[in-house]
């Protein structure tokens, strides 16, 4: 949410307060500097087409797609030391006919078939609004 630009939480003091304002200007560097270089190169007419709009350089359209491209690398980061943990809901299919489910426990993760790891994420909450989970 924070990446995307969706955090509900803006913080109950000025501390807080301050600290989201240094994230969201850090944010917006280092976006902005990912703008620069998809705006260049082959595809240029295209990406400044895309992320036109953003007039006030948050580059909200540009950390969404980030997101999407990203989501499952981040993912894998951030469980990469997470073995034998059930945190998260019934994901993974352990039957044929997909009806039967089971906790991921190996870092969070489904295995396949095969018993290599599925690098699916486990969870839908980053694309559930704040408010509701």
């Amino acid at each position: 949410d924070i990446i995307r630009g969706k955090d509900l939480y803006l913080g109950y003091d000025d501390e807080e307060k301050e600290q989201r304002k240094k994230l969201q200007q850090n944010l917006k560097n280092i976006f902005g500097d990912i703008y620069k270089d998809v705006t260049r190169g082959k595809k240029k007419e295209a990406a400044e087409a895309r992320y036109k709009d953003d007039d006030k350089k948050n580059f909200y359209r540009l950390r969404e797609d980030w997101w999407d491209a990203n989501r499952a690398t981040v993912w894998k980061a951030i469980t990469c030391k997470a073995e034998g943990n059930t945190y998260f809901r019934a994901t993974c299919s352990d039957s044929g006919d997909g009806n039967s489910q089971s906790q991921a426990t190996k870092q969070c993760r489904c295995q396949k078939k095969n018993g290599r790891p599925d690098d699916q994420v486990p969870t839908y909450f980053d694309y559930v609004p704040q408010y509701l989970r």
